[in-house]
């Protein structure tokens, strides 16, 4: 129902969503080695299985190295995917590299026109090249990169063997887009960024400059994806980011059928100190997934002292992935 004191509701909701949705949801910190790609193994106790992993906004596939680099020496194969303008194609405003703020709040954006099908179509296509190499199919998404989960899962349920969340969001029917859950009360319970650079409703994105020197931006930043990491780790994490993320797959759905989606085993790695993605909304995605089908509910791994990236040694979020049943 239309707010007849409000002429623009969508816009207020999405004003609403970006003060409770801190907009960093998948920074590069565990990227603590180089490269990122395919890693082939010649064959474990438990036979290879192929991980798909999917970075969150303002982020890339660099996000998964370190992890992706120890579940390949434990004998599986490791694809992480770039989205479509991230990473390896990643836009950089020339404002941003030259630090021209004024320029940088109106400079156009090719991430705009971007939609969550968009993601899709980029996993669903390394999930199947994945399926051909044999072996079972393992789909892990950070962040927003469970918004890709969720859509892949439904497109493809046959060619996936385990599908898990890493802090990530899972979009339900009373929540069925990541705007609608970090609106939530529960997504209040986030830190926010304290500038965005330019209006978000006319760029078609939510640009930060992570090049910043004010202290206390720079401070924020960290306390929103790594209050638990050092500062050489930080400034490592700034360095992988990127300035621009996409309004219209913040807002499109991507909420699991039970039908599909829903008969797949899935895994959620809670992260107890996430000031990115509140515990509180981890907490309601999972228990919302669940209600939808409750003969197949999520197993929840709890990591009680995790920021958004994860512990700074990333040893034991790897070896829940390497254990995840099949």
């Amino acid at each position: 129902m239309t707010d007849n004191k409000n002429p623009h509701p969508e816009g207020t909701s999405r004003r609403r969503a970006l003060r409770g949705f801190a907009g960093v949801a998948g920074a590069a910190a565990l990227a603590t080695g180089t490269g990122a790609g395919t890693a082939h193994a010649t064959g474990t106790a438990g036979g290879v299985r192929t991980y798909v992993l999917v970075h969150g906004t303002h982020s890339a596939a660099a996000f998964w190295t370190a992890i992706g680099r120890e579940l390949a020496l434990r004998g599986h194969r490791v694809v992480a995917v770039d989205q479509p303008l991230h990473g390896t194609e990643k836009f950089i405003p020339k404002a941003y590299q030259a630090q021209d703020l004024r320029a940088l709040a109106t400079e156009p954006s090719p991430v705009a026109a971007l939609t969550l099908d968009d993601f899709e179509r980029r996993v669903t296509g390394a999930v199947r090249r994945a399926a051909r190499l044999g072996g079972p199919v393992v789909l892990v998404g950070h962040s927003m990169g469970g918004l890709s989960v969720s859509r892949v899962a439904d497109a493809v349920p046959e060619l996936l063997s385990h599908i898990c969340y890493m802090a990530a969001f899972c979009p339900s029917r009373t929540m069925p887009s990541l705007m609608d859950c970090a609106s939530s009360p529960e997504g209040q319970h986030a830190l926010t960024p304290l500038h965005q650079v330019g209006d978000p409703e006319k760029l078609g994105v939510l640009r930060l400059n992570w090049r910043t020197s004010d202290r206390r931006e720079l401070a924020a930043f960290k306390e929103m994806i790594c209050a638990d990491h050092t500062d050489a780790q930080f400034l490592r994490v700034l360095e992988g980011m990127q300035t621009d993320e996409s309004m219209t797959a913040y807002a499109d759905r991507a909420v699991g059928r039970a039908t599909t989606w829903g008969r797949l085993p899935r895994t959620y790695l809670r992260f107890g100190k996430d000031r990115t993605l509140a515990t509180q909304l981890q907490d309601r995605m999972i228990a919302e997934a669940d209600e939808l089908t409750p003969h197949n509910r999520f197993t929840v791994h709890n990591f009680p002292n995790a920021g958004h990236l994860g512990p700074p040694d990333p040893t034991r979020v790897t070896d829940a992935l390497h254990g995840l049943p099949l």
